[in-house]
């Protein structure tokens, strides 16, 4: 992978996903006037962020892969939602069904929109290769 973009390299796509989490809940956190906003947003993310890496080693080792493309990348967020709501449970933080649904939507976004346009990035840059060698 030496001459992969930059989104294809495992370490920076792993700390691409982990910053869109930690920019999820400070988002909240601050749509919600809550205080503390560092130490407040990592409190609301570490559930997610288990989810984030548990996501990442299940791709790795079930598919033999990293999960720098959108396919896998939905075992990332469906793990990072599913644990990091279970973890919340456990804790004592909310669950409620809003909660659930706008984290859910808002890190699909987040964690496969990137891959998206990355591939998108990608098929684009293939097409204009192509064209310009024919």
């Amino acid at each position: 992978m030496n001459g992969a973009p930059w989104w294809r390299r495992p370490g920076v796509a792993f700390l691409v996903d982990v910053v869109l989490v930690v920019v999820f809940a400070a988002v909240g956190r601050a749509s919600h006037d809550e205080s503390n906003a560092l130490v407040g947003a990592l409190s609301t993310a570490w559930p997610f962020l288990v989810g984030t890496a548990l996501g990442w080693i299940v791709v790795r080792f079930t598919r033999r892969m990293w999960p720098v493309d959108v396919a896998p990348g939905v075992t990332v967020w469906f793990a990072t939602v599913l644990v990091g709501m279970v973890l919340r449970r456990a804790v004592g933080s909310g669950t409620a069904v809003s909660f659930v649904v706008v984290a859910s939507v808002v890190l699909a976004v987040f964690l496969l929109g990137w891959r998206a346009l990355g591939a998108y990035a990608a098929h684009r840059t293939r097409t204009r290769t192509s064209a310009s060698a024919s």
